[in-house]
């Protein structure tokens, strides 16, 4: 049984909106890398949420998986 996805158009304030309200973590790896010699690796995590969202997430213990460095 398939289900057919609906589509529906979003405008990029209400995207942003969501986003903000639940948070997104974006994560990924760059390796830099000369006749198969690795020389450098950059590994980055970023967490996107909005000020209100993050306070009440430490309040209540922090967001799993998530290092708070400040």
């Amino acid at each position: 049984m398939t289900r057919a996805i609906e589509r529906r158009e979003v405008a990029l304030v209400d995207l942003l909106d969501r986003v903000l309200a639940g948070g997104v973590v974006i994560a990924g790896e760059i390796t830099l890398t000369i006749a198969d010699i690795d020389l450098v690796r950059i590994s980055l995590r970023a967490l996107i949420a909005s000020v209100r969202v993050e306070n009440e997430e430490e309040e209540r213990g922090g967001r799993q998986g998530v290092r708070h460095d400040g």
